[in-house]
């Protein structure tokens, strides 16, 4: 058990500031989850709903000059500076943390940095287990996303083989990168249990991969007993669909015009 006011408030080390937003809080051998940007912004809608539908509390924010050199534009018309934060909840006597944000350390370098930094902070709390989560880029919309599992044990990858999970995943994914992969990687020198769990999903860059996170999801829910609510992912992705079947005719569309524009157009030298 680990007490916030033991870290002082505020972490500098390297090119990264922790601030922590609650120092009366007690944690006790949490299980961290993340899910931060990548392919369909899986694991990012995955979290994201969790830290809604669950009211986690923010406690950590995690600062650092070596995220993207970017503001957001937030919901009052002001800028926001790139933060990754980690929020918590206790669940049926469990602790979670769950690790979100709207971006990821810039590069190789600063990666590693940034998840041997979130490893200490889990190590404080003696954490049980990591959970990261993600999408596996497909060339057409999957219309059942599967959901596949690597870890940093077999163990731990046995927890999961009952729950609707394909861990035959050689030759389906190549490196995983990006704090989801190299946070499991760095776990096992820590000898942390970590695990990663891939939905399949459509790797177009504007895609939204809600049903891949909604597969995931379902995983957790019933690896936990965490009764999470996931008929409201049900009305998102008749949207997408819709949305997409509208992108799709436009694409068609713009294919068939540059196709009777690159016949009927003559003057060009090539």
């Amino acid at each position: 058990m680990i007490n916030l006011e033991s870290t002082g408030g505020s972490i500098n080390k390297m090119s990264f500031r922790i601030k922590s937003l609650n120092k009366k809080l007690n944690i006790k051998n949490p299980i961290l989850i993340e899910g931060l940007p990548g392919i369909g912004n899986v694991g990012k809608i995955t979290i994201d709903f969790m830290i809604e539908i669950l009211k986690a509390d923010k406690i950590l924010e995690i600062h650092s000059n070596s995220f993207p050199n970017s503001v957001f534009v937030n919901e009052e018309n002001l800028v926001d500076l790139p933060t990754i934060e980690i929020f918590h909840k206790r669940l049926k006597g469990k602790d979670f943390l769950f690790l979100a944000g709207d971006v990821q350390p810039f590069d190789e370098t600063s990666c590693y940095e940034f998840c041997e930094e979130v490893l200490n902070v889990f190590e404080k709390y003696n954490g049980s287990e990591i959970i990261t989560t993600g999408g596996i880029g497909l060339p057409n919309i999957p219309k059942n996303p599967e959901v596949f599992c690597t870890g940093n044990s077999k163990s731990i990858i046995k927890q999961y083989k009952d729950l609707n999970v394909n861990n035959n995943i050689f030759g389906v994914v190549g490196p995983i990168i990006g704090v989801s992969g190299l946070l499991i990687g760095l776990a096992k020198n820590r000898n942390i249990p970590a695990i990663s769990l891939l939905a399949q999903t459509y790797g177009h860059p504007s895609y939204l991969g809600i049903k891949g996170a909604k597969e995931i999801l379902k995983i957790i829910n019933k690896k936990f007993g965490l009764g999470m609510d996931l008929k409201y992912l049900d009305k998102e992705i008749k949207e997408l669909d819709k949305d997409n079947v509208s992108k799709q005719r436009l694409i068609g569309s713009l294919k068939k015009q540059k196709q009777k524009n690159l016949f009927s157009d003559t003057n060009y030298i090539g």
